[in-house]
């Protein structure tokens, strides 16, 4: 019986996947760059397939706009507003769409076409198939946070954001770790390590940072309090507490400031004893330990650049810079956490 496998590993297979996890690299930028601009709730409609045609003709976008008049944001922020300054928000958002239609797209025509050519290892098939549909959940929660902001809210709720971006960043790790699976073939065994562990749990400190950092942006958290190392003059701030636990945890722009800065001060603390370890360890491999020292400098880096985007009020570069290189810094954890269970 001919084997459904050519063989236990794949470089096509490592590169298509590599390509799709910058894909979604691009959907997270273009993301941050749509919500810094205040671009989007600008399309009240969920359109999957249709949805990928814009507004041709004149009347077709008084149509679009019009749909966004009838929405909060447009009463209370944006009133008066021209149809041109529209266009500017619009396209921001549909582009985002769009990202996310050809990211589908780019999953799903490869996919089948290694599967009929038989490229894919068979330990990696099912797996794939859970990418996919990891990947039409993310729209599914793209959606459900638009729709927070389309009734009662001028922007969408900012625990939809964290539900949002956390998806795709689950997405982007199972990518990672899958493309470096098929390009070096199946796992081997390795020596007793507490590195497992230890990388694992270094790389859910920094997811749960970036889940921070998400009610950070979905509250604005940013344009306040943008004196540092103190908080407006202060080492706990004045306005912590919201009317409730959750107010407080998911909706008090100070607390979510505060937890974030919290989070990195813990992590940057972690990575560097993390590195100081690896570069110790008789269990480590030496490419293991230049993953821990470049691990180590990412979130060295990361923490300037959060510093340096919030005492400027989050500009749109250093905004997206920032956003950017939270991936980096989780891209790099999870290549470590992987290595490090390899001989």
């Amino acid at each position: 019986m001919t084997s459904f496998l050519r063989s236990d590993r794949s470089r096509p297979v490592a590169i298509w996947l590599l390509a799709v996890a910058l894909l979604v690299l691009a959907m997270v930028v273009v993301g941050g760059a749509t919500r810094l601009t205040g671009s989007g709730l600008s399309i009240t409609e969920w359109k999957p397939v249709t949805g990928a045609v814009p507004p041709l003709a004149q009347a077709d976008w008084a149509d679009a706009f019009a749909h966004y008049k009838t929405i909060p944001q447009y009463a209370q922020l944006n009133a008066g507003m021209s149809l041109q300054q529209f266009k500017t928000i619009y396209w921001w958002e549909w582009s985002h769409r769009l990202l996310g239609r050809l990211l589908g797209a780019a999953f799903l025509i490869p996919f089948v076409v290694f599967l009929v050519r038989r490229e894919i290892p068979r330990r990696l098939v099912w797996r794939c198939v859970l990418l996919f549909a990891l990947g039409g959940l993310q729209g599914l929660a793209g959606w459900w946070m638009v729709a927070s902001g389309l009734d009662h809210r001028i922007s969408v709720a900012p625990e939809r954001l964290a539900v949002h971006l956390g998806l795709a960043f689950v997405l982007f790790i199972a990518l990672v770790w899958t493309a470096l699976d098929a390009f070096a073939g199946g796992a081997r065994q390795t020596l007793p390590s507490p590195w497992g562990r230890r990388s694992a749990i270094l790389l859910a400190m920094i997811y749960v940072q970036i889940l921070l950092g998400a009610l950070v942006a979905g509250n604005d958290a940013g344009l306040i309090d943008n004196d540092w190392p103190l908080m407006n003059g202060s080492l706990f701030p004045r306005d912590y507490a919201g009317p409730g636990l959750w107010a407080t945890i998911a909706h008090s722009q100070a607390a979510v400031q505060l937890h974030h800065r919290l989070g990195a001060y813990v992590l940057l603390i972690a990575a560097v004893a993390c590195a100081a370890g690896a570069w110790r360890s008789r269990y480590l491999a030496p490419a293991s330990k230049a993953l821990a020292l470049g691990l180590c400098g990412a979130v060295v880096l990361q923490a300037v650049l959060g510093i340096a985007t919030l005492m400027t009020r989050v500009p749109l570069a250093l905004g997206l810079l920032h956003q950017l290189m939270a991936a980096l810094v989780l891209a790099t954890a999870t290549a470590f956490a992987w290595r490090v269970r390899r001989v």
